[in-house]
């Protein structure tokens, strides 16, 4: 499978952002989804997670509260809406597919990463 995310950018502080990553290649619901994100210095670390249909979400730390994640089966897509930005989101974010499990914090395939940075 195939995976291009997208709608990285500078925001400021407070803002919010809604990343896509558009799969091909493959039968798209037959994988969870989810995103990642690796800061200069720093290891990837998982953002959120989710099922192949939907029905369940996951969450790292960072995004409980700020971050949803979603996914449009019929257009191929996963979606990060994230909202009250924090400097500290300021990373580059990847979108990953697994076929392990359902958090999709085990990943099969990568997509190229999108640079988020959020300015104070």
């Amino acid at each position: 499978v195939q995976l291009q995310a997208s709608g990285g950018g500078l925001v400021q502080a407070g803002g919010s952002l809604r990343l896509s990553c558009a799969a091909s290649g493959a039968t798209f619901s037959s994988y969870a989804m989810g995103w990642f994100r690796q800061a200069p210095g720093k290891e990837r670390e998982f953002v959120a997670g989710i099922s192949w249909f939907g029905g369940r979400t996951y969450y790292g730390d960072s995004a409980k509260g700020r971050f949803t994640i979603s996914r449009d089966n019929a257009k191929n897509t996963v979606y990060l809406q994230m909202n009250a930005l924090k400097p500290e989101d300021t990373a580059v974010y990847y979108c990953g597919a697994s076929r392990r499990n359902t958090s999709a914090r085990e990943v099969d395939y990568w997509g190229q990463g999108t640079q988020v940075t959020v300015s104070s």
